[in-house]
């Protein structure tokens, strides 16, 4: 068996999927697997068909590696690959489907308006924003409906501030989310599913320096403190581990994901979910890993056999 480490593409988050392909590549040779690291482009196709019992592992973020692309060019080709199938993928990296979807199923989560840019432009600001404000009241988050890594995100405390947090998101894609704000603690819970079913791992508390993870905290050194497992009480870290698993599943996710929320007066609450966690040196997932007394590399290694089986 060869695993074949798909990292890099062309989104915004090239630069943090090379730094996870390569990690994960390491690890799993560092466990006696057969790896070939690549990036997606014209040789990729060629080299999955001629490489024997190939298993690959997307470890593209953002764009074509979450939004279910690639995944169903790997359906096609017939070739197993850990993580998320394409449809799954795409429901979930769509953050205006993926949060309804959490809802309808009576999980907690924000109340959410999704905005396309060309209803933003032909409506006008002013009446959106007066009526966006009443729906929802302020503060609010503006993100991009189809991105990572924090990027595009604003909070947002006045309607003066809004037209230029959705200018900001629709740098980033045609359709940006507005959500009510969600103060209290932010954690991300990694649900792992080795063939018994998915099971939570430990929820690791994020404490950015500035005050808001966005992608610098996340990816820079030193700027953030993670704790895990999260110091809250063992009765929100079960009910977080609980949305976790049951988002995992409602989302119809396979083998690793992560669920972020917020822990609100006590109450996790769902607010976005992941089907190619960051894997690193700052990346979440490894913490979380890590605390569960697991080594990546095993971890890895185990969800390619699965693919393969």
């Amino acid at each position: 068996m060869t695993v074949i480490v798909i990292a890099g593409g062309l989104s915004h988050e090239r630069d943090v999927s090379l730094r996870s392909g390569r990690r994960v590549a390491q690890a799993l040779r560092d466990v006696g697997r057969d790896v070939i690291e690549t990036d997606v482009n014209g040789d990729l196709v060629q080299l999955l068909r001629d490489t024997p019992d190939a298993v690959a592992v997307p470890m593209l973020h953002g764009g074509l590696g979450e939004d279910g692309a690639l995944r169903e060019v790997l359906e096609v080709l017939g070739v197993p690959f850990v993580g998320a199938n394409g449809a799954s993928s795409r429901l979930t990296f769509d953050k205006s489907i993926a949060t309804s979807v959490v809802r309808a199923v009576g999980l907690n989560a924000p109340r959410q308006i999704a905005l396309p840019h060309d209803i933003f432009r032909e409506l006008g600001a002013p009446a959106l924003m007066e009526s966006i404000g009443s729906q929802l009241g302020y503060p609010l988050m503006v993100k991009p409906s189809r991105s990572g890594s924090a990027l595009g995100v604003t909070k947002v405390s006045s309607a003066s501030e809004l037209p230029s947090a959705l200018v900001a998101a629709y740098a980033y894609g045609p359709v940006a989310v507005i959500e009510s704000y969600l103060e209290g603690t932010e954690i991300a819970v990694t649900v792992l599913d080795e063939g018994d079913g998915p099971v939570a791992l430990p929820a690791v508390e994020i404490r950015p320096e500035s005050g808001v993870y966005d992608y610098e905290s996340r990816y820079t050194a030193g700027t953030t403190r993670f704790v895990a497992p999260a110091q809250l009480d063992d009765d929100v870290l079960a009910a977080a581990g609980a949305l976790a698993v049951a988002v995992h599943e409602a989302l119809g996710l396979r083998h690793i994901s992560r669920v972020d929320m917020i822990v609100r007066d006590g109450v996790p609450v769902f607010f976005e979910g992941n089907v190619a966690p960051g894997m690193t040196e700052t990346s979440l997932a490894p913490l979380a890993i890590e605390a569960s007394g697991r080594e990546l590399g095993e971890v890895f290694a185990a969800l390619v056999d699965l693919a393969a089986s």
